[in-house]
């Protein structure tokens, strides 16, 4: 019978708070964490983990995977894990899908490359993530949601069933959404927002709706 194939070590892009998060994600899912590139050298960085550099010129896709330690805390330019996430695959990486111990995820759940899926999560079945997805602490979804590339469900969300997040959208800690909405690509959903009509492409939603 074959092995399955060794984790290669993990790269972290980037070396603020939520990088934090992510580094002990991976250590609590086993993986060797070989360093931090951010555009400045940090310390102390925690653990025993390194600076490797400023770029991704200092790491090869052959050696390592990435993991985004960028958090999001808006849309469109303010957003850069798009923009990392797509100058990662361009050079050839490829980046792991992070899913806390504690995390629970019906078995049935799709989970696209780079998505991230932090303690106390619970994701129902049905659920479809796209690429570089957070699901944040303690956020729960229920069933069938889709959930489109590069969004970010903050710590405290709460979705109900059947939920459509368009590309790039945001939504604020603590927000909640009844089921059956569509909130549209780069829509900014407040902290604490409770939303029980669809939300336009690119609309602000700061108050209870």
């Amino acid at each position: 019978m074959m092995q399955p194939a060794a984790k290669k070590p993990v790269v972290v892009l980037g070396g603020g708070g939520h990088a934090r998060v992510v580094l002990d994600v991976l250590r609590a899912m086993g993986y060797r964490i070989q360093g931090v590139i951010d555009p400045k050298e940090l310390a102390p960085l925690p653990g025993d983990v390194r600076w490797l550099g400023a770029d991704l010129g200092c790491v090869r896709p052959v050696d390592c995977d990435l993991a985004l330690g960028v958090g999001s805390v808006g849309v469109g330019p303010r957003n850069l894990r798009p923009r990392l996430f797509a100058d990662g695959k361009a050079a050839g990486f490829q980046f792991v899908v992070l899913r806390h111990p504690t995390a629970i995820v019906a078995p049935d759940v799709e989970i696209a490359e780079g998505a991230q899926i932090m303690a106390g999560a619970v994701i129902q079945p049905g659920t479809v993530l796209g690429r570089n997805v957070i699901v944040n602490t303690s956020a729960s979804i229920d069933h069938d949601c889709r959930i489109g590339d590069h969004v970010h469900v903050a710590p405290g969300v709460v979705l109900s069933g059947g939920v459509c997040i368009g590309e790039g959208a945001h939504l604020g800690t603590g927000a909640v959404v009844i089921q059956g909405i569509t909130i549209g690509a780069g829509a900014m959903i407040g902290a604490g927002a409770v939303v029980t009509e669809s939300v336009p492409t690119g609309a602000r939603l700061k108050s209870a709706r």
